[in-house]
C-alpha cells in the first residue's frame, strides 16, 4: 500500500505538472494575439525560450535556493519514492517559469531577446525562489517571525503573492525601466492605439490558461490525500467572478472579457482552500473590476505602456488575493479559518518588496551592462523580422518574391 500511495502521489503531481506546463502555451497566445502582428513570432520565440532557461537555472541553482534540495546524488537516490522529489521539482518548475511568461506580456514589442533571457535566469535561480522558500518552506524565519507577531503564518496556497504578484511587481520594473514603445505615447498628450492583433489567439491563449489553472490550484496540495473539491468549486466561482465583473466594468470589451477570468483565477490562489465558494465569487469579482479599472488608468492616465497589463492581472490582483484570503478564509465569513488578515497584509507587501528589489537589482544590471531596449528603427521593423527574421505570414516577408 505503502508503494501504491508513492505511485499514486507521483501521477497526481505529474498531471498538476503537465497542466501547468500547457498553461505556457496560454501565455504564448494570450500574448500572440496582443501584439502587433509584426511581433507575433517574437512573442512565441520568448516563451518557449524563456521556460528551457528557467528549467536550467531552477534545477541547479533555485530548487536548492527555495528547499535545499539538489539533484547530484546518483539516479538510485533520486528514485527513492517513485521518484516524487523529481516531480515535485518539476511542478514547481512550471510555476517558477510562470514569472518570465508573466514579466514577457508586459515588456513585449521593444525588448532584446538575449538580455532578456539572461534576465530570466536570474530571476528564476535566485530572486523567485528567494521569496517562495520564505512562503512555502520556512526559510529566514519569516513564516515564524508573522506567526508570533499576528498570530498566524502567512498563507498562499497557490501563490497568488508567491508567482502571480512577484511576477507582476517585477514586470513593472521592467517596463518602467525599458519605457514605453516608440511613438506609443505623443508629445502632444495623445496616445497612438495599438488594438490586438488577434482576438481568436487571445481568446484561445486566455481559455488554456484558464483550464489549466485548476491543476495551478488543485494539484498545489502536491499529494492525492490532501486534494480539496473545494479549491476546484472556489477557483471555478473566481473565475466566474472574474468574467462578469470585467464583462461589465469592461463595456463588453472582448480585451477585457478575456482577463477577467485570469484576474479572478489570480486573486483566489492564495485561499482556495480556506474559502467558502461565495467568498470566492466576490473576491474574483472585485479582481476583475480591479484589472479593467487599473489596467486604463495605468495606459491612459498614468502613461505606463503595459502591453499586456501584468502589472493590474497579476502584480495587483495578486495582492488583492493575498489580503482576500485574510478576508474570506475566517471563519466569521464562512471560511475555515487559519488565517489573520494583518499575517496576510504583512505577508503580502513583503513579496511585493522582495519582488521589487529584486526586479531592480536583475533588470538594472542587465540593462547597465548590455541595455535591453530595441532601437526606434528595429521597433519599427518589428522584433519578428529584427530578431528572427521571419514574420507570422512568411509570405509576406521582405524581399521574397
Amino acid at each position: 500500500m505503502e508503494q501504491f500511495q508513492a505511485g499514486a502521489n507521483v501521477l497526481f503531481i505529474l498531471m498538476g505538472a503537465i497542466l501547468v506546463l500547457a498553461m505556457h502555451a496560454g501565455f504564448a497566445f494570450l500574448e500572440v494575439g496582443t501584439v502587433q502582428a509584426k511581433n507575433q513570432v517574437n512573442a512565441l520565440s520568448k516563451i518557449l525560450s524563456d521556460f528551457a532557461i528557467s528549467t536550467i537555472a531552477y534545477f541547479f541553482v533555485g530548487f536548492y535556493v527555495a528547499y535545499g534540495v539538489d539533484f547530484f546524488s546518483g539516479a538510485p537516490a533520486l528514485s527513492i519514492e517513485n521518484g516524487y522529489e523529481l516531480v515535485k521539482f518539476f511542478f514547481l518548475l512550471t510555476f517558477a517559469a510562470a514569472i518570465p511568461a508573466i514579466i514577457s506580456g508586459g515588456i513585449a514589442e521593444r525588448v532584446k531577446f538575449y538580455p532578456q533571457l539572461v534576465a530570466s535566469g536570474l530571476l528564476v535561480g535566485l530572486v523567485y525562489p528567494l521569496f517562495e522558500g520564505m512562503t512555502w518552506n520556512g526559510n529566514f524565519g519569516m513564516q515564524d517571525l508573522l506567526s508570533a507577531t499576528f498570530g498566524a503564518e502567512f498563507h498562499d496556497f497557490a501563490g497568488s503573492i508567491v508567482v502571480h504578484a512577484m511576477g507582476g511587481w517585477i514586470a513593472l520594473v521592467a517596463v518602467l525601466l525599458l519605457g514605453a514603445r516608440t511613438g506609443r505615447y505623443r508629445r502632444d498628450g495623445g496616445m497612438t492605439a495599438h488594438p490586438p492583433s488577434s482576438i481568436p489567439f487571445l481568446s484561445l491563449g486566455a481559455w488554456i490558461l484558464t483550464v489549466g489553472w485548476f491543476g495551478f490550484n488543485v494539484m498545489s496540495a502536491q499529494t492525492i490525500d490532501a486534494v480539496s473539491g473545494l479549491v476546484a468549486v472556489n477557483s471555478l466561482m473566481a473565475m466566474v467572478g472574474g468574467i462578469l465583473a470585467a464583462l461589465i466594468a469592461g463595456n463588453k470589451d472582448p480585451g477585457f472579457l478575456h482577463n477577467g477570468p485570469l484576474a479572478g483565477l489570480v486573486a483566489v490562489c492564495a485561499g482556495s482552500d480556506l474559502m467558502h465558494p461565495l467568498g470566492a465569487l466576490v473576491t474574483g469579482a472585485v479582481a476583475g473590476a480591479l484589472f479593467v479599472w487599473t489596467f486604463t488608468l495605468t495606459q491612459n492616465k498614468w502613461r505606463i505602456d503595459d502591453v499586456l497589463g501584468v502589472w493590474p492581472l497579476h502584480g495587483l490582483c495578486g495582492l488583492w488575493g493575498g489580503i482576500a484570503a485574510g478576508i474570506f478564509g475566517l471563519e466569521a465569513l464562512g471560511g475555515v479559518g487559519g488565517v489573520t488578515f494583518l499575517s496576510q497584509l504583512a505577508g503580502s507587501l513583503i513579496g511585493v518588496t522582495v519582488a521589487l528589489l529584486g526586479g531592480f537589482i536583475i533588470y538594472g544590471a542587465v540593462n547597465g551592462a548590455v541595455g535591453i531596449r530595441l532601437t526606434d528603427e528595429e521597433q519599427y521593423q518589428g522584433a519578428d523580422l529584427t530578431i528572427h527574421r521571419i514574420t507570422a505570414e512568411p509570405d509576406y516577408n521582405r524581399g521574397e518574391v
